[in-house]
């Protein structure tokens, strides 16, 4: 005879238990994917940099940098408003919105009733316009006055400085009697057209002198002076031609130092730069 038990039977349960989901889990995963990330945009950032210009990138950065004043009216006062307050009678209020045409600078110039100049509008106006002299100096305007002998010693470009005026020599026609600042007829009609045309704006002016290499080497190089002197004739050239004494900003000899063509002796490389700058 089989006694019987009222008890239930133990039952063991074993868990194995693993630990960070296999491979070290998925926090890796995470954390790489927050590096790709950064990767991505720093690589976006460096491509925006090299495909914006110098004057872009300023723009971007005065955008997040404002300087805007809290009080326009000043009084010359370094108070919260400014110095003018209802008991200075005396107190001559600068509200921005005055200019002066001796001497401008950015700071006296007029900036409108905001206090801050409308920059696109007038770097649009200032583009139409080195365009405009630029197509008038290589001869394709319809009323322009250029030959096509002397448009064949001009190359002009737009940069971030302003509008490069570029007159050069040729094997058969030259600029400078050799080895002197003295100019041939060639070079006069040149200066005088272009202070013809660049009449029309007011962009102040640079003018910069380069001349080729000397072929043998010299005890004293005379290419630094050289240019120096063609750079100077070049602007009493501008002036005679009409070319107001006040916008020349300033007159550079480079001597040897840039030169346009890989020759360093070749007579391309004799040649005067007039910059007319931007605003």
């Amino acid at each position: 005879m089989v006694a019987h038990s009222n008890e239930a039977p133990v039952i063991i349960k074993k868990v194995k238990k693993v630990v960070g989901g296999g491979h070290h889990g998925g926090a890796w995963k995470v954390a790489y994917a927050d590096f790709v990330t950064a990767m991505m945009a720093f690589f976006l950032l460096m491509w925006l940099l090299n495909a914006t210009t110098e004057k872009q990138r300023k723009g971007l950065a005065d955008y997040f940098s404002p300087s805007i004043p809290l009080s326009r009216v000043s009084g010359g006062g370094n108070g919260a408003f400014q110095g003018d307050t209802m008991f200075t009678e005396d107190v001559k209020p600068q509200n921005g919105i005055g200019a002066t045409k001796e001497n401008p600078t950015d700071a006296s110039r007029a900036q409108g009733d905001s206090g801050v100049a409308d920059n696109q509008q007038n770097d649009a106006d200032e583009e139409a316009s080195f365009r405009q002299i630029a197509e008038e100096l290589m001869g394709r305007g319809g009323e322009s006055m250029v030959s096509i002998d002397m448009a064949r010693h001009i190359v002009t470009r737009v940069t971030d400085e302003g509008l490069i005026i570029e007159l050069f020599e040729t094997e058969t026609a030259r600029l400078f009697e050799e080895g002197t600042d003295r100019p041939t007829p060639l070079m006069r009609d040149l200066m005088r057209m272009v202070a013809r045309v660049t009449a029309s704006v007011e962009n102040s002016a640079a003018i910069g002198g380069h001349v080729a290499s000397a072929p043998v080497v010299f005890a004293n190089n005379p290419v630094w002076g050289l240019s120096q002197d063609r750079a100077n004739m070049t602007r009493e050239l501008l002036e005679t031609g009409g070319l107001k004494a006040q916008r020349i900003s300033r007159v550079t000899g480079h001597a040897d130092r840039d030169l346009a063509t890989g020759n360093p002796m070749s007579v391309r490389n004799n040649r005067v730069e007039i910059i007319l700058l931007r605003k």
